[in-house]
């Protein structure tokens, strides 16, 4: 079985509440589940929030919208993250953030294809990123994410959850899904305010006529509009993983000082 489990909560701190704002009249993370909903290869799909109070309004969505919720740790994401999945026993996960409302499905379904064919125990499109940043997809083992749950304590793998696999490449088989063409430099996740003006204006251009609408779709509505594709690519891609990373390296070296 392919589980995916699509990772939110409310308490963002660049952008507070961002997976509720309305797009449409709809929540983002009501949006983008939207989407996922339209992979053929997921057999389920999971939400996966924390136990703190500021995030009842999306276990209250999921029950009106009939989406599994599970409610873990705030912090331990790992953690929750097993144990949500555990219930299940699946074979493979596919993990999805709740802050990219234009995740494609049909992405989603040639990058398990490809992960199982290669017989890979972790695939994604971010080692070496060539799609735009928000069409981020991870596959993994059921049995990785064990691993990784039972054999570390350290809170920079406990806060991101696939770390402590494609950190090991000797380890674990390791799949890096590419495209043919190079378009890393686009921005389609939301962590500003900018970011989320952006992605509203690409719905309320493109989903009244067509409510699956595509990547080329999409792609096409910036050609159209060349002023609009850049208006916040200044961030950094992943800038919260490698700030952690970059306070961990800190913290050993002071470590190996002292």
């Amino acid at each position: 079985m392919i589980l995916a489990i699509l990772q939110a909560r409310v308490s963002s701190t660049r952008l507070p509440g961002k997976v509720l704002k309305p797009i449409l009249g709809t929540p983002m993370f009501i949006r983008q589940i939207e989407r996922v909903k339209r992979s053929r290869l997921i057999d389920r799909l999971l939400v996966a929030t924390s136990i703190d109070k500021t995030d009842d309004p999306i276990e209250h969505l999921c029950l009106e919208n009939d989406i599994p919720c599970f409610r873990g740790s705030l912090d331990d994401v790992l953690d929750r993250f097993y144990q949500a999945a555990r219930q299940f026993e699946p074979d493979h996960i596919v993990r999805l953030t709740g802050d990219c409302p234009l995740i494609d499905p049909h992405l989603i379904d040639e990058i398990v294809t490809f992960h199982l064919t290669g017989d890979f125990d972790y695939t994604s499109n971010t080692l070496e990123p060539t799609y735009p940043d928000g069409l981020d997809v991870e596959v993994f083992r059921f049995s990785c994410l064990e691993q990784a749950w039972r054999e570390t304590n350290l809170p920079l793998y406990r806060e991101h959850v696939t770390l402590f696999i494609w950190q090991q490449a000797e380890r674990y088989k390791l799949g890096s899904f590419k495209s043919e063409v190079d378009l890393s430099n686009l921005r389609w996740t939301v962590d500003e305010l900018i970011d989320f003006k952006l992605i509203e204006k690409v719905y309320e251009t493109l989903h009244p006529s067509n409510a699956e609408f595509t990547t080329e779709d999409i792609l096409a509505f910036f050609d159209q509009n060349p002023e609009l594709g850049n208006v916040n690519t200044h961030h950094e891609r992943n800038e919260r993983l490698k700030k952690s990373l970059a306070k961990n390296f800190l913290h050993k070296q002071e470590n190996k000082e002292g």
